[in-house]
């Protein structure tokens, strides 16, 4: 390589350097804000994230994520929860994972061909939930009562399965009372262990 062109890719390097840190920094403060994660997202006939946040927004909640912004976040003075609390990675891995794909959808969008995606690329990994939920229903069952789920132990942290493959954030339809859990989507998981939850076992 010549010495202009070793030139331009040591500038190249420095510039990408120092690029790094300070949109890491940026977006870490504009993701603060709902209305900036939307902006892209709320185009007319683009309906994922329209409906995910009338969805966040409804008072009384309809979903999950909706009960979550109600309730507001303990962890934060302000107690306002945002979508950034759930979707903004925990370890390093998490938040690499977060800025990765936010640089990878803003290029898209900014050339002028960004798809909405129809579902989410990337859940929520175990992290994100036991940052706030350690652990699950450990108040022990009284002697005449059937333990709630997560009072067995063997479903409790080491279940062997994603917490929001039972626990859909942003569906609607499931009852408040438990959290909206959706019972065909629960039957699912139960199936890989319980054969009697399997279609058509009942």
């Amino acid at each position: 390589m010549r010495w202009p062109g070793r030139r331009l890719l040591a500038a190249a390097c420095v510039g990408g350097a120092l690029a790094a840190p300070t949109g890491w920094l940026v977006t870490d403060r504009l993701e603060q804000d709902d209305d900036f994660c939307n902006a892209c997202h709320l185009e007319p006939g683009l309906p994922l994230h329209l409906e995910i946040r009338r969805g966040f927004d409804a008072r009384p909640p309809a979903s999950l994520a909706g009960r979550h912004a109600a309730a507001g976040n303990r962890a934060r003075e302000d107690a306002g929860f945002r979508c950034i609390d759930c979707h903004g990675g925990v370890s390093l891995a998490g938040r690499l994972r977060v800025k990765a794909l936010a640089a990878k959808d803003a290029f898209w969008y900014g050339v002028g061909r960004f798809d909405e995606p129809s579902a989410m690329r990337w859940p929520l990994w175990d992290e994100d939930c036991t940052r706030c939920h350690a652990r699950f229903d450990e108040e022990r069952p009284r002697s005449w009562e059937t333990p709630r789920f997560h009072q067995l132990a063997v479903h409790n942290v080491e279940l062997g399965m994603a917490c929001v493959e039972c626990h859909e954030a942003h569906e609607t339809g499931g009852a408040a009372d438990v959290f909206f859990l959706r019972p065909a989507c629960v039957r699912l998981q139960c199936a890989r262990c319980h054969t009697e939850f399997e279609e058509g076992a009942l």
